[in-house]
């Protein structure tokens, strides 16, 4: 991906897109990155379109927004949409929760997740979809280490609600193993 790594994170009001960013911004800032997080959501807080950008550097960031995305991570059909065509040709990586119906682009890679599914099945909580896929992402990218986004989340989550997002982010990366062949060529 180069020494710049532009993710963009979308979805709605109310599934932790706003968190996953800032986990995943305080994940590369521990990795010793140079870091940019913006996020926007709508009107409404909750239900409303909602998305996070995160620039990831070795060296200084110029220019704090997402210009083309090596990664978007859709966790909602309507953000999907609206964001895909943000995505570097050619290169990018589209991580979605299997809920998305995908528009295959040519040159970028689709991989789906089922992330919501997975968190209401297992752990009962549909809440925690965003760290499965954040966590699912980072398996087959690599944009930040295991142990810097597992550091990000023991120190951003509360307390109550550590576990079971440690619990998410575990199964995320079970997830991101079984699908990372697919974006190594593997």
């Amino acid at each position: 991906m180069g020494p710049i790594k532009q993710v963009i994170l979308c979805g709605f009001g109310g599934q932790g897109i706003v968190l996953a960013g800032t986990i995943l911004g305080q994940a590369a800032f521990s990795d010793g990155k140079w870091v940019s997080n913006t996020n926007s959501y709508g009107s409404a807080a909750r239900g409303g379109a909602c998305r996070a950008e995160v620039v990831i550097s070795d060296k200084r960031i110029i220019f704090p927004y997402v210009i083309a995305a090596d990664t978007l991570i859709a966790m909602y059909q309507t953000a999907y949409d609206k964001y895909i065509k943000r995505v570097k040709p050619g290169e990018g990586v589209v991580i979605y929760d299997e809920r998305v119906i995908p528009e295959e682009m040519k040159g970028l890679e689709h991989i789906g997740i089922p992330a919501t599914e997975t968190a209401v099945e297992e752990l009962r909580n549909g809440t925690v979809a965003n760290v499965i896929i954040l966590s699912a992402a980072v398996d087959m990218t690599e944009l930040v280490s295991k142990k810097a986004l597992e550091s990000a989340i023991r120190e951003i989550v509360p307390e109550r609600l550590k576990k079971l997002n440690l619990k998410a982010m575990d199964i995320g990366f079970r997830l991101g193993r079984t699908r990372s062949d697919q974006i190594h060529g593997r």
